[in-house]
């Protein structure tokens, strides 16, 4: 399969995440000052080079689809959003790191936007667990980014931190923590950066994500650990 010249990410995640400020501050290295509700669908656009800095150094553009985080009831509201869900090359899964219910719902979204979860108002972590199973094979390659991280006290942020590296386990996926309205969390050189450079170059070329997806199976093969139960952590 040929590296693909522009991509179409989803950006997925409960209303008031801050799914919007972070497109912003990817697509325009800026940080928004007046966050507004999204009503339907907002799509920016990012330039990112790919592997760069190589002979094989390459520009291309990443759709960014921030879609309306409005869990609703009625089927009609999971039916309208269903239409952003196609021809999709990558997912961004954002939830609040000061909001648990967030982080169990980005379970929700994601299995909505990749057509596995057959009930509109169906719960997908039952009893506090997660069968981690329905992610082993996924084909979409997924990013977890949790915000807020300056609005955590001091003395809860390990917790936090573990319960996001029990999500990023599940999903398969690497996981960024930052606040949207500090740049600095992005900015070149840093850790974060290279996760989402990483990210990026694995939605433009499915091939390196499937070798990327066969290797952590291997790995996961040999690793058995306890179901994570999110009614064991939280905080108010």
């Amino acid at each position: 399969m040929a590296s693909l010249d522009r991509v179409k990410v989803l950006v997925l995640g409960d209303s008031g995440v801050g799914k919007s400020s972070l497109v912003h501050l990817l697509c325009q290295n800026q940080v928004l000052g007046n966050p507004s509700w999204t009503v339907g669908c907002s799509v920016d656009v990012r330039v990112q080079d790919y592997k760069e800095g190589t002979p094989d150094e390459k520009t291309y553009y990443i759709e960014l689809w921030d879609v309306g985080g409005s869990i609703g009831n009625a089927s009609s509201v999971k039916s309208t959003r269903a239409v952003f869900y196609n021809s999709v090359n990558g997912i961004i899964l954002v939830h609040d790191l000061t909001n648990k219910k967030s982080s169990q719902n980005v379970y929700r979204w994601s299995l909505e936007a990749l057509n596995k979860d057959s009930s509109p108002t169906g719960v997908i972590v039952s009893n506090g667990e997660y069968d981690r199973e329905q992610f082993a094979e996924n084909p979409v390659p997924l990013l977890l980014i949790g915000t807020k991280f300056d609005q955590i006290p001091e003395n809860k942020r390990n917790e936090v931190l573990t319960r996001t590296a029990f999500l990023s386990e599940d999903f398969n996926a690497e996981e960024i923590n930052l606040d949207c309205t500090n740049p600095r969390y992005l900015a070149a050189g840093t850790s974060n950066a290279v996760k989402l450079s990483r990210f990026f170059d694995k939605v433009r070329n499915p091939e390196l994500y499937g070798i990327f997806l066969s290797l952590s199976l291997q790995v996961a093969s040999f690793t058995d650990r306890k179901r994570f139960n999110f009614k064991s952590l939280h905080y108010d």
